[in-house]
Parts: structure tokens; C-alpha cells; sequence
């Protein structure tokens, strides 16, 4: 019996299994009615008994499935489901002392599985302790071997404990997700409502300006006062600067920042299987050079997760007065294809001033960023390079 039962442990425990697969994994459980099959079988049930014998095993088992492929829902369940529980309950506790045969004690291993997935934590502890002590009180009733009983309370607790923590890993999981969800819809919200609170902070005081300014020149306007060109120069001079300010507002939130790309190169070489050293010398980068290091790590660990088959990789970084150089390189097969990311980062190191090196071999697959000195090129300075 312990083998069928490692058998039937292995049903529906996927965690959104289909309605299909349940039933499929259900199915080899169903393997424990063999025993009271077998007594058809063999002859030892036979005539108007057996017919009603199997009769009571069909009820049996329609019932059960109908349970088991219900809503999965943990803290939700339809108000029909409790009943079918204490209706299929009944006929797990009613049979054996009808049939007056220790094979139709098994039924109670399918009760196990119901109460440990169907029911909270302490209540299906107690449905376990309850069949077991009724598998034990029946089988003394109906005579049956002791040997036999003791090893189906065995199984009975065995399967109990592990399918009520099976239970609770799954509802850990969903509340985890759940978490997760709420946790990065309110990160979401935050991040609009900063942004808002940023773009009224900066429009506010300049669009007022503006439209108090345009009514002034509209009424010196109407009465021929030479002031009004000067009005009309200061709502100019207002809205290119508060233009300025927006752009500098937005390349602040499209910025990347290369601390914030070795995390997530962490993460995702990780996720790879991909073991990640980081080493630093030097004084912290320029925004300049921080933002196109960033690019860079980021391309080049893309192109490790998808395409290396590495095993480690060595992201290097150092600044001085020699110049900021990066390097990153791993152990894989060195596939490498040119593709937009390495080209677009290549044309962005040209901007600053540096150079891009890419090596792929059968020892690996490297990219070595550059940028020697003078490193006080303004952004406006890159931003024209890449313009021409």
C-alpha cells in the first residue's frame, strides 16, 4: 500500500492545475479502490452483493471526483461543497461496516486528501485524527488483520500532514503574489504621483506667469503701449525656460543608473543560473559616465542571459585619471550576433568620446567600454554627437 500511496500523492498538486490534469492526477489515486474491486474480481463478492457492492463504489467515486475537480478557491468555497464533503465523509465512515470488509477501509485515505486540501489547517487536522481513530475502531469491529489497520493509520497521518502542508505552501504562495501585486501596484501609483507633484511644481508657477503676462500684453496691446513687445519677450524668455525644465525633468526619470543595473544584472543573471562578481575602483562616475555604463551593462548581460550558455560572469569598473573603463566577461560559448542593443550602446560610447570593444570566442564572450580623459563632457555635448 505504501507504493500506491506514493502514487496517489503525486494528484493535482500543481499549483493552477487544469480541470483535465486533476482529473488525470486524481485518477491514479483512485488506484486504492483496487481492493475492493479485487474481491469482485476474485469471486469473494459475487451475485446481488457484488452488484450492489460496486454500485456503492460508483456513487462513491462520482461523488469524490465531483468534490476534488470543484473551485480550488482556499478561502472561498462554493456553500455545495460542504455538503458533497459530508456526504462523501458518510459513505468513507458507512461502507466498511456495511460491507463488513477491511478493503473498503482505504476510502478513508481519499477523506485524508479532501479535509488536508478542502478545509483550514485545524480542522483538517482534526478530520485526519477523526478517520484515523475511525479506520482503528472499524477494523476492530469488522475483524480486521491489526497489521493492516495500523499501517492504513500510517499512511492515513502520513498523507494528512503532508498534503495539509502542501495546502499551506500554495496558500503562502498566492498571498505572496497577492503581496507582490499590491506592492508594485502601489510603487506604481507612488511613482505617478511624484511625477505629477514634479510636473505641477514645475508648469504651475510658469504657466501662471505666462497667462497673467499674456493678459498684460493683450491690454497693452489694445492700447498701443510700446510695453507690450516687452511682455511678449518675457512669456517667451518663461516658457523656454520652464521647456528646459521639463526636459531636464524627464531625462531625470529616463536616466540609468548603473548601480541600479548591476542589481538587476544580479537578479536576472541569477534567474540564469549565472554566478555574478562585481568589482569597483576608483572614485564614483560622472552622471555622464554613470548613465552610459549603465547601457552598457545592461546590453551586455542581456546578451549573456540569452545567448552565452554562461555559468559566471565579472562586471569590472574602474575611474581615474586614466580614464573609466568597464569590462564584462563570461565563461560561455561566446555566441554573439550584432543586433540593434550592441550597436545603439556603440554609437553612445562614440558620443562620449570612447571606444567599444566586443570579443567572442570559445573562451567567452566580453565587451570592454572605454572613455579616456578629459571626463567632463556635458550631456549637451553627447546629446550633439548623437544628433550628427
Amino acid at each position: 500500500m505504501s507504493r500506491l500511496a506514493n502514487v496517489f500523492t503525486f494528484g493535482g498538486i500543481d499549483e493552477r492545475p487544469s480541470r483535465l490534469r486533476r482529473l488525470m492526477g486524481m485518477s491514479l489515486g483512485l488506484i486504492y479502490l483496487f481492493y475492493p474491486v479485487s474481491e469482485v474480481i476474485d469471486g469473494t463478492v459475487s451475485g446481488a452483493r457484488a452488484v450492489w457492492w460496486m454500485g456503492a463504489l460508483a456513487v462513491f467515486v462520482v461523488v469524490y471526483l465531483a468534490v476534488v475537480l470543484g473551485p480550488r478557491d482556499f478561502d472561498h468555497h462554493p456553500r455545495w461543497m460542504f455538503p458533497l464533503i459530508g456526504v462523501v465523509t458518510t459513505m468513507a465512515a458507512v461502507f466498511p461496516l456495511i460491507f463488513r470488509s477491511p478493503s473498503w477501509l482505504t476510502l478513508s485515505v481519499y477523506m485524508v486528501v479532501v479535509y488536508a486540501m478542502g478545509l483550514p489547517p485545524r480542522r483538517a487536522l482534526l478530520g485526519i485524527a477523526a478517520m484515523a481513530g475511525l479506520v482503528l475502531a472499524e477494523g476492530k469491529v469488522i475483524g480486521a488483520d491489526d497489521g493492516t489497520v495500523w499501517a492504513l493509520v500510517l499512511q492515513i497521518i502520513t498523507l494528512g500532514v503532508l498534503f495539509v502542508s502542501v495546502r499551506n505552501t500554495r496558500v503562502l504562495v498566492v498571498q505572496l503574489r497577492q503581496a507582490q501585486s499590491e506592492v508594485a501596484r502601489l510603487a506604481a501609483t507612488e511613482e505617478r504621483l511624484r511625477i505629477a507633484r514634479d510636473l505641477h511644481d514645475l508648469l504651475g508657477h510658469s504657466l501662471s506667469l505666462i497667462v497673467l503676462k499674456s493678459e498684460l500684453a493683450r491690454r497693452l496691446g489694445e492700447q498701443g503701449s510700446p510695453k507690450a513687445a516687452g511682455e511678449v519677450a518675457d512669456i517667451e524668455s518663461v516658457a523656454r525656460q520652464a521647456l528646459a525644465e521639463v526636459r531636464e525633468a524627464v531625462s531625470e526619470y529616463r536616466r540609468r543608473r548603473l548601480s541600479e543595473e548591476i542589481d538587476g544584472a544580479r537578479s536576472a543573471l541569477g534567474a540564469a543560473g549565472v554566478a555574478l562578481t562585481v568589482r569597483t575602483r576608483g572614485t564614483p562616475l560622472p552622471e555622464d559616465l554613470d548613465g552610459l555604463f549603465a547601457w552598457a551593462v545592461r546590453e551586455a548581460t542581456t546578451n549573456v542571459v540569452r545567448h552565452s550558455g554562461a555559468t559566471r560572469c565579472e562586471i569590472d569598473v574602474s575611474y581615474g585619471e586614466e580614464g573609466a573603463v568597464l569590462e564584462i566577461a563570461d565563461n560561455g560559448g561566446g555566441a554573439y550576433e550584432p543586433g540593434n542593443g550592441l550597436t545603439g550602446l556603440g554609437e553612445r560610447v562614440r558620443a562620449a568620446g570612447g571606444s567599444l570593444e566586443v570579443e567572442a570566442g570559445k573562451h567567452g564572450f566580453g565587451v570592454r567600454v572605454a572613455v579616456p580623459p578629459p571626463l567632463d563632457r556635458t550631456p549637451e555635448m553627447i546629446a550633439d554627437r548623437l544628433g550628427q
